[in-house]
């Protein structure tokens, strides 16, 4: 998926992909106790509810979204004023507990945003074509030190059952891109829908060792 078609899909408004609760993984599995106050990355992240949620917590969030109309939105529909600054090839919006950066997050940098403690991936991963995922995982490594502890929620489903994205991540898959560099343990699956069609879900917690 190219840049284009994401910025496409939230001019059309066509974002069957956000949801509009929080999500049932995260607030089941986020590991809150271990990761007290943390600076918490998360990439691709649109307008989505789980930031204020994580921010309500204690954690401080940054949030990398393509969309300026995601961004907007999510300042927006929560009754937030941003400060908005331009650093590298972002456009950088902040509140207290919350901060986006609004462009490519291939392109982010430890000196754009420096270290997290932790990251919370719903629906990045899976948004990525496969050719797409070496690159992405590049910059997750740039910004995540050893120590450094992540939820993934990833979605599996049947060749051919949907036209993607999401796109459908096994766990071999997972243990393929993460296993080398992370310790890696499934926490929980459950059914779930995906254009209609009934998919697994599920939720990996991570630790970075390498």
């Amino acid at each position: 998926m190219n840049p284009e078609f994401w910025q496409a899909k939230w001019r059309a408004n066509e974002i069957g992909f956000h949801q509009n609760e929080i999500h049932p993984l995260l607030s089941a599995h986020w590991p809150a106790n271990a990761l007290a106050n943390a600076r918490v990355l998360v990439p691709l992240c649109g307008k989505s509810h789980d930031l204020v949620w994580l921010q309500e917590r204690g954690f401080s969030v940054v949030g990398f979204e393509l969309s300026e109309i995601a961004v907007a939105a999510l300042f927006a529909e929560n009754a937030l004023s941003p400060q908005v600054t331009i650093l590298e090839y972002f456009k950088c919006y902040a509140t207290a507990g919350i901060t986006i950066y609004c462009g490519d997050f291939f392109s982010a940098t430890l000196d754009l945003c420096g270290t997290f403690d932790a990251i919370y991936d719903r629906a990045a991963l899976i948004a990525l074509e496969p050719a797409q995922r070496d690159v992405y995982l590049a910059a997750v490594r740039r910004l995540c030190p050893v120590g450094t502890r992540g939820l993934l929620i990833t979605v599996e489903y049947p060749e051919g059952l949907v036209l993607p994205p999401p796109f459908s991540l096994t766990s071999t898959e997972v243990a393929k891109r993460y296993g080398e560099w992370c310790k890696v343990t499934l926490l929980a699956q459950r059914e779930s829908d995906v254009k209609g069609k009934s998919a697994l879900e599920k939720a990996y917690d991570f630790v970075v060792e390498s």
